[in-house]
C-alpha cells in the first residue's frame, strides 16, 4: 500500500515495471532505483544472463524475451536500457502493447527516430520519458539553484565536462564502430540536456570529436562549444583524464561558481548500496563561490545540494497515476539529440554550424 503524495489517496496496486536489459545500467541504476520509489514496484527484468539477475534480485521474474514483457497484462512500464541502436524498436514495439516506455539516454541514435517514437506515445496515450537521470545529480541542483536566485548575475561562460580515465579499449558494443556508440553518444547525452535546461536552445553549434586512444574504433574524446548570444558553454569528455579538472566552471557577472568532484550516486549504486540508506546524495565535496571586488576576490564554500536519482521515477509514477508532469518528456530528449547530430556534422564539417 501507498499514499500519494499530500496523502489524497492511498494505492493498493503498485505500477509494476519491466526492464528489458541487465547490462551496467540495467543493473546499475534501474532496478534498484525502481525498486526504491514508493508506488513501483520491480515486476521483471530481460535478461539473456538469468543467473546473474536472480543473484541481485531473486524473487523477480526473469526472461530471455522481450515480447514476454510486451504481452504481460499484469506489466504497466516497460524500461528499455539496451545497446542504443536497439531503443527505438523495442520502445515502438511496447508502446504498440500498450505500455507506457522509459528509455535510456540517448532515446535513440537519431532525432527522427525520436520524434516518431514521440508522435506514437502521443496516439497511443502513453507516457514516454527518457532517463536523463543527471538532471538529479548534486551538483547540478546546485548550479541551477545558483544561477536561479542570481547568485551569479548573467553567466557569459559555462564549462561542464566529464572525464574517465580508462586507457585501454575494451570490447563492448560502446566502443565498436556503429550508430550511437562512443563517448559524444554514452556521456555527452548528460552534459547536453543539462546545458538545454539551463540555457536553452544554442544559437550554433561547434564540435571536434577525436579518437585519442591508442586502437581507438570510436570517439573517445569531445570538445564542443554552443554559442548563445554573449554566452558561451563549453562541454568536453574524455577517456584519458586521470583528474585534475573541475567539474563545472560556470562565470557570471557577479560570480564565478567552481565546483570539483561528481555526484556519488552512481559510485554507491555500484557498490551495491540502496538509494535511500542515510546520506544518499550527499556530495562531499563542496563548491566555491568567488566575488571580485576593487578590495579583492573573496572566495565561500558552497555546501552542494543532495541529489537523488529517485525523482526521475517518483516523477514517472505521479505522471502515470496523476497526470504529473512527466519528468523528461519525448520532444526535450528530440532537443538534445539535434544538438547530438549537428556536433557530429560540425566536425565531420569542421566549422560552427547553426542549429
Amino acid at each position: 500500500m501507498w499514499r500519494e503524495p499530500g496523502g489524497k489517496r492511498v494505492i493498493n496496486t503498485p505500477i509494476v515495471v519491466a526492464v528489458v536489459g541487465y547490462g551496467y545500467s540495467g543493473k546499475t541504476f534501474h532496478a534498484p532505483l525502481v525498486a526504491a520509489v514508493p508506488g513501483l514496484r520491480l515486476g521483471a527484468i530481460v535478461s539473456r544472463d538469468p543467473s546473474k539477475v536472480r543473484a541481485d534480485w531473486p524473487d523477480v521474474l526473469v526472461t530471455d524475451a522481450a515480447d514476454d514483457v510486451f504481452g504481460a497484462p499484469d506489466v504497466d512500464v516497460v524500461v528499455i536500457a539496451t545497446p542504443n541502436t536497439t531503443h527505438a524498436d523495442l520502445a515502438r514495439r511496447a508502446l504498440l502493447a500498450g505500455k507506457h516506455v522509459v528509455v535510456d539516454k540517448p532515446v535513440t541514435v537519431t532525432a527522427a527516430e525520436a520524434e516518431e517514437l514521440g508522435k506514437l506515445a502521443l496516439a497511443r496515450n502513453r507516457v514516454l520519458s527518457v532517463f536523463h537521470n543527471r538532471r538529479w545529480d548534486a551538483d547540478f541542483l546546485t548550479i541551477r539553484s545558483l544561477i536561479g536566485a542570481g547568485e551569479l548575475g548573467e553567466v557569459v561562460h559555462f564549462e561542464s565536462r566529464f572525464d574517465r580515465y580508462q586507457p585501454k579499449v575494451r570490447a563492448r558494443w560502446r566502443e565498436q564502430p556503429g550508430p550511437g556508440t562512443g563517448l559524444w553518444y554514452d556521456l555527452g547525452p548528460h552534459l547536453v540536456d543539462q546545458a538545454l535546461q539551463l540555457f536553452g536552445r544554442p544559437r550554433s553549434v561547434y564540435a571536434d570529436l577525436a579518437r585519442q586512444r591508442v586502437g581507438a574504433e570510436v570517439v573517445d574524446y569531445f570538445h564542443v562549444l554552443l554559442h548563445y548570444e554573449r554566452l558561451r558553454v563549453i562541454l568536453q569528455g574524455s577517456l584519458l583524464v586521470s583528474g585534475g579538472s573541475p567539474r563545472f566552471a560556470v562565470h557570471g557577472s557577479s560570480a564565478s561558481y567552481v565546483k570539483r568532484g561528481s555526484d556519488p550516486q552512481e559510485d554507491a549504486l555500484k557498490r551495491g548500496e540502496r538509494p535511500g540508506e542515510p546520506g544518499w546524495g550527499h556530495d562531499v565535496y563542496d563548491g566555491e563561490l568567488l566575488r571580485a571586488s576593487p578590495e579583492g576576490t573573496t572566495s565561500a564554500l558552497i555546501a552542494t545540494l543532495p541529489g537523488d536519482y529517485r525523482a526521475y521515477y517518483a516523477g514517472l509514477r505521479d505522471a502515470i497515476l496523476f497526470g504529473g508532469p512527466n519528468p523528461v518528456p519525448p520532444e526535450e530528449a528530440v532537443a538534445s539529440m539535434r544538438v547530438l547530430e549537428l556536433a557530429c556534422e560540425s566536425a565531420a564539417a569542421g566549422r560552427e554550424l547553426p542549429t
